[in-house]
């Protein structure tokens, strides 16, 4: 006589799996290619030091980054490029993802919202790039130190950045520790990025000088920020 099958419990669901940063339950070969992904831009955003390697005629001391991949400057194809493939990087590495389910808990929409926040530096990024500086100011005086159409774009691309990292600083506290790394360093490299990116606008108030290494370091903050991000990835998610 055969024995009726056992009872079976209740069925246990599976941990939803991470998308890319904080909000998210597990870790996921998706989360895996965007930790690469965002890697690989922190790299490439600061790509300017080449700059000491190539004759590109500037002083880092005294210009903008932005002078390399100025309409006149025989190597703007090349830095121009690179920021073009730096910001598809951070797009494709940043881009939500909707969890099996869709289910969202207060803390995914601070992410999501920050996610999309470093989607649209990334596109500004771009438009720096096909609305460049017609010339470089820090060597031709004759230059405009203020392009009104690039100028918007960088403003646009910094109110981005600086979203992302705020709101993605109010999801790490939100999934309470979960996210340490973004917990703990973010706010400093926040603090830190804002600082220099005001410490670089002397020159859009007729005061030229020096802001080329402000702006610099502001760009090695944004690389280890990126870098943080890629590290949240990668760390050992908490299960609820």
């Amino acid at each position: 006589m055969r024995r009726p099958p056992a009872a079976r419990g209740p069925a246990t669901a599976a941990p939803t799996c991470a998308g890319a940063l904080p909000g998210r339950r597990a870790v996921s070969p998706r989360s895996g290619r965007s930790t690469w992904l965002l890697l690989a831009a922190a790299v490439l955003y600061n790509a300017w030091i080449l700059e000491f390697l190539l004759p590109t005629g500037l002083d880092a001391r005294h210009s903008y980054v932005s002078e390399l991949f100025a309409a006149d400057q025989r190597l703007h194809v090349l830095f121009g490029g690179i920021e073009i493939v730096t910001a598809l990087l951070v797009a494709a590495g940043a881009i939500p993802r909707v969890p099996p389910g869709g289910g969202r808990v207060p803390a995914d929409r601070w992410a999501t919202g920050g996610r999309w926040a470093l989607v649209a530096f990334a596109a500004s990024s771009v438009g720096d790039v096909l609305l460049p500086m017609r010339c470089a100011p820090s060597v031709n005086r004759a230059c405009e130190a203020v392009n009104p159409w690039h100028t918007g774009t960088s403003a646009l691309a910094h109110a981005a950045l600086f979203a992302s990292m705020a709101l993605l600083i109010v999801a790490s506290r939100a999934q309470g520790g979960r996210w340490p790394l973004i917990r703990r360093w973010g706010p400093w490299v926040l603090g830190a990025a804002l600082v220099t990116a005001l410490a670089t606008v002397g020159p859009l108030f007729g005061r030229p000088g020096w802001h080329g290494v402000p702006q610099r370091a502001h760009l090695v903050l944004v690389g280890v920020w990126l870098a943080l991000l890629a590290a949240a990835l990668r760390g050992r998610p908490h299960h609820r």
